[in-house]
Parts: C-alpha cells; structure tokens; sequence
C-alpha cells in the first residue's frame, strides 16, 4: 500500500518537482505561524493589559504588515516565501520556466500569499459575526440589513468553491495532471520546484575569484558577504522562532481557557445602586444601556453581563470590556440562556 501511495505521488513528475507531501508541508508551516503567534500575543496581552492590550486588538492588521515585508524578502532573496524556503523550495515562471521574477509577479505572489488570505479571513470573521446577529437582522427592513441577509445566503458557497478549488488543485497536483497545487499559485503565473543550486560550488566560485579583485571590490564585497550573514542570521532565528511558537501553542493548548480567565485580575464587584435609583432593579439591568437587559450575554474576561447588542457594539468599537477596560474580543462573548420554565 506504502510503494503504491509512493508511486502515485511521483507518476510523471520530473526531478525538481516537489512531491504534494512537501507542498502540503509548507501550507501547514504557513497556516500555523499565524495562530502560534497570535497565542504569544494574548498572552502578553492578559499579564500587560495596559501596554500590550493593542497589539491582540489589531493583531491581524499588525501581522499582515509584518508578513508582507518578510514574504518581499524572501521572494527578492530567495525567489520564494519563507515557509517555500524553509522546504528548499523555489517559485519559476509558469510560461518561461525562468528561476527569476519579474516585479510584478513578484507583486503578484505577495497578493496571494499575504493580501487575499487576509480578506479572506476577515470575511470568515465577518460571517460569523452576522450568522451570530441573524436574529437582529432578520428583524429590519434597511437597505444595510439587506445586504447582511444576501451575504449570508452566499458566502458560504464562495467559501465552499475557495475550499473545493483547493481540493480539486490538490487532487490533480497528486496525480500529475496539474503543475500548481492551488488556485492561488495558478493565479500567480509561478510553480513550486526544488531548489538545484550548489551552494558549496559557488563558494569556491567566490574564492577562486577573490584574487583577481581589486582593494575596492574586496571591500565591497566584504561589505556584501556581512549583509548576506545578517540576513541568513535572521532568516534562521525566524525559522527558530517559529518552532517555538508551535511549541507555544502546543504547550498552552490545553491551559487556553484556563488561563484567558485567570490571567487577568479579578474585577471589583458592581457598586451598590445610589437612593435615586433604589426603585429600579438595577441586578438585571445593562451595565451600558442602564435598561433591562435584553438577550443577556456575559464577557468572560470579566465576568459582568450586558445586552449582546450593547456589549457586541462595544467591544467591536473598542475591543474592551467597558467596565474594567480588560483586552476583549468578540470571542469573548457567552450566551446566557434562561433556565426553562
């Protein structure tokens, strides 16, 4: 079964083609980085609130901006991205076969690789975020409540032809009837192949012509050599950091919960309710409205209870708990259910 799963891996492939084991592998090393650094975020957000708290609020603009700049090194330096790198693999135009890219489908790469994801997740987020205000919406007639109603009717079938087009790319990949194991590579004229460059050959290169060089090339060549070090300094530290954070989230897995709530400070208990409003029954009224409370939803960062259209307003426009200022997201929210009657 293992020589047949071998052989249909490597059917018609040529020696540079990478198997879809070693394509899948980098998508996963892609796909992980961000969740296993996200985790480091929140954890130096809950113990620092104060200082860190805005890092977990924009994480996701912070971090495309940082993969942009890395994927543009490695895809100027390496003519791949950093996970393609890590695998020794390598991008070459689809028309030309030529190992070099061009600006733009240097341009194009990073689009799919780091711009289109991004809009993609925040499209799921979005989703989800009305599939959990389906209730509300389905209540108004605006023009606003209109679209919200279209986008839920067709987002998941665009979800579903982003995930299919994946599978089907995958699929053909694995048989050898295709040259991309993905839209998105399709999309960005480039294929993956390995990397075939001797670099033991071209260091004697380099030593063979030291010779022949004048003071001034030396020194700049000098000059060159401590770059590149730097770089492949930092390469490798970010390849290391990357096993740490997966090791991070491994780690902290089975805490996660645990430590989202006992990471923070306990919150002082409500004030007592002032002689004016000794008539209202302030124990079922929202903390923001000052109205009884209406589809009553906790915050589990702090533990207080609020109307979900007042707190998820909230949180959305400040991402934080509005009574003790603790770092939240919507994902902090807990429908409360009555007991049954």
């Amino acid at each position: 079964m293992a020589q047949h799963g071998a052989h249909i891996t490597s059917v018609n492939l040529s020696a540079d083609r990478p198997t879809v084991f070693e394509v899948l592998a980098q998508e996963s090393l892609s796909t992980t980085i961000r969740p296993a650094a996200k985790h480091a975020v929140k954890v130096l957000a809950e113990s620092r609130p104060d200082r860190f708290g805005w890092m977990l609020q924009f994480f996701d603009e912070v971090y495309t901006v940082l993969e942009l700049l890395v994927q543009n090194y490695y895809l100027q330096r390496y003519c791949g991205s950093f996970a393609e790198n890590f695998y020794d693999l390598r991008r070459i135009v689809s028309k030309t076969k030529s190992p070099v890219l061009s600006n733009g489908l240097r341009w194009k790469s990073l689009i799919c690789l780091v711009v289109l994801p991004y809009l993609k997740q925040k499209l799921d987020k979005y989703f989800e975020d009305m599939r959990h205000r389906s209730h509300f919406i389905s209540s108004q007639k605006d023009y606003k409540s209109r679209l919200n109603k279209a986008f839920l009717a067709v987002y998941p079938y665009i979800h579903m032809l982003w995930e299919g087009s994946n599978l089907w790319f995958q699929l053909a990949y694995m048989f050898g009837k295709s040259d991309w194991h993905s839209w998105l590579l399709r999309f960005s004229g480039t294929e993956l192949r390995r990397k075939t460059e001797d670099e033991e050959t071209r260091i004697q290169k380099d030593i063979m012509s030291w010779q022949s060089r004048s003071v001034q090339q030396k020194i700049y060549f000098i000059l060159y050599k401590t770059v590149d070090m730097l770089a492949v300094t930092m390469s490798t530290g970010l390849s290391v950091g990357v096993f740490f954070l997966q090791f991070l989230e491994w780690w902290y897995q089975r805490e996660e919960k645990a430590v989202s709530l006992t990471a923070l400070p306990i919150p002082e208990p409500p004030k007592e309710q002032s002689p004016d409003n000794v008539n209202r029954d302030w124990y079922n009224s929202c903390p923001i409205c000052e109205q009884t409370r209406q589809n009553d939803t906790a915050l589990s960062v702090s533990g207080y209870v609020f109307c979900f259209r007042c707190i998820h307003s909230y949180i959305k426009k400040h991402g934080c708990c509005p009574i003790t200022h603790y770092p939240a997201q919507i994902d902090c929210l807990i429908k409360i259910y009555p007991p049954d009657t």
